[in-house]
């Protein structure tokens, strides 16, 4: 875990965000969210100053500012990627679909036969407790469970003791809300067969995706997105994606994540009358899209204006990714899907 470090972090280190305001409001663009894009950016300098780690794969439990976190050498984690983590947002003092996120991360943690310490509850309350002390309005969280250190150079995995990490950083954004995404159909790399790899865990087998970064950014561009062995859509660098084609909003349902951006988006598709199915979605198809969009927890809804160097449509943001991209922010204050901080306690 990186960052710069800093001094511990507590109450009174806070510097007086929880007063700073800024509500959701619909509109053509992401009106209601420039208020507080303004604060998290004004947050992410320095990180170490006001973000927490917390390590609880042994006892005592350890809270430290996140650039003084360490995490063994020997810890196959890191040594061999033999890990699964997840990742919640935080906005306006408010966790997004927290229970939907440590849901997800119990089930890889279960398809990986990792052993959590802690029950949903308990892991609640370190991830509230976290971005309480840390005094952090907007903010990106991010737990994992490693497989461990190996006992006396074993490479018998049932033998490892399994370990917890979580932080509490500034809010990450991939694209900032008023930006929108070039994207290129990667040429020169394929996405990991899920026959491999199980998309749907969430891992640092990230490959193929940096490959395909590489590409990108040889292309003029900086968002891959990446195809199957079958030549179907696939997914990004830590993004979904969808195409609004003949009315209908498609993603692709294998080789991807099932992120919790996606699902959201769809609930919200389907609440406005919109039709929209995961599918096995081919380039042709997705390339006869009038709209394209990515989704992902650091930047919600994010235009894709430009494929391969062409423009989508007039290389605008088009109005129904525009009128979900209002939608999901606005979800953000939506008591269905939130879970407010107490910075009091």
């Amino acid at each position: 875990m990186g960052g710069e470090a800093g001094g511990a972090v507590g109450v009174g280190d806070v510097l007086g965000d929880a007063d700073r305001g800024g509500e959701h409001a619909g509109g053509g663009s992401p009106v209601g969210i420039r208020n507080r894009i303004e604060v998290a950016a004004e947050e992410a300098e320095p990180i170490g100053r006001r973000s927490q780690a917390i390590e609880v794969g042994r006892e005592p439990r350890e809270r430290v500012p996140v650039g003084d976190a360490t995490i063994s050498i020997l810890d196959t984690g890191f040594s061999r990627s033999d890990v699964t983590y997840d990742v919640v947002g935080v906005w306006n003092g408010a966790f997004f679909r927290l229970d939907d996120h440590l849901a997800r991360f119990e089930r890889s943690c279960a398809e990986l036969r990792l052993t959590l310490p802690h029950s949903r509850e308990e892991m609640t309350e370190i991830l509230l407790d976290l971005v309480r002390i840390a005094g952090l309005r907007e903010s990106y969280v991010e737990v994992l469970c490693t497989r461990g250190v190996p006992q006396a150079g074993s490479r018998d995995p049932r033998t490892f003791e399994n370990r917890f990490y979580a932080y509490a950083i500034p809010y990450v954004w991939v694209l900032r809300p008023e930006d929108a995404m070039d994207a290129v159909i990667a040429r020169t790399v394929q996405r990991i067969p899920t026959s491999s790899i199980d998309p749907t865990v969430k891992n640092f087998h990230w490959g193929d995706l940096t490959r395909g970064l590489y590409e990108a950014y040889d292309r003029g561009a900086r968002y891959p997105i990446l195809l199957d062995a079958a030549g179907n859509v696939a997914e990004g660098p830590g993004f979904n994606v969808f195409a609004l084609v003949d009315g209908r909003l498609l993603t692709p349902e294998s080789g991807a994540l099932e992120g919790i951006t996606r699902r959201t988006v769809m609930e919200l598709a389907a609440e406005d009358g919109i039709p929209v199915e995961a599918c096995m979605l081919s380039e042709a198809e997705f390339r006869r899209g009038e709209e394209l969009f990515a989704t992902t927890t650091a930047g919600g809804v994010m235009p894709i204006t430009s494929l391969d160097g062409e423009p989508i449509g007039d290389g605008s943001v088009g109005p129904v990714t525009r009128a979900l991209r209002d939608r999901y922010w606005d979800a953000h204050s939506d008591p269905r899907y939130i879970t407010p901080v107490d910075y009091s306690a």
